[in-house]
């Protein structure tokens, strides 16, 4: 079961938007699956239009997190502000083993779904992941490269020689 499970059943899909509010615990487990120090708020609103059996969903992810600087350690507030835009389709038969499978570009952000119901928190909660920057460094990071006897790659690196002969 996913942190953040908001099922929605296809066949009573209406034309106002829905409203996604992730609460405490709910986000507090989003926390822990994405190894954030705390997910402050995670909300989404999302249109869902009707196409046929699948379902077109458009609409915006926003979240408030803090993360750990990939360097060294310290804790980085961080606004996600971003765009959703998914297709929800009923499983189709498996390809058989072996056989190549060419994607569209459209279809690459469907989602399959089986039964009667597709997970759209579970879609944002994915989004959120991947919105998540797992290089973000903070102002404290080249101090603790530095503690670490990290040097700097473009001042050590194969082309050092040739940055310093470029005209200032």
């Amino acid at each position: 079961m996913s942190e953040f499970s908001r099922m929605v059943d296809p066949r009573q899909v209406t034309t106002a938007p829905l409203k996604l509010v992730a609460n405490a615990e709910e986000c507090a487990a989003l926390a822990v699956r994405f190894a954030l120090v705390k997910v402050e708020w995670l909300d989404a609103e999302v249109a869902l239009e009707r196409d046929g059996h699948a379902v077109k969903a458009s609409g915006r992810l926003q979240a408030a997190i803090i993360q750990p600087c990939a360097v060294s350690g310290e804790d980085l507030s961080v606004t996600i502000d971003e765009q959703i835009s998914l297709r929800f389709v009923p499983e189709g038969p498996a390809p058989a083993p072996g056989e190549e499978v060419e994607l569209t570009e459209a279809e690459l952000d469907e989602i399959p779904f089986a039964g009667s119901q597709f997970d759209l928190g579970e879609a944002v909660a994915q989004g959120l992941g991947l919105a998540i920057d797992p290089y973000l460094t903070g102002p404290q990071a080249e101090e603790a490269r530095r503690q670490a006897g990290i040097v700097d790659q473009a001042a050590s690196g194969p082309f050092a020689a040739l940055a310093a002969l470029r005209p200032k």
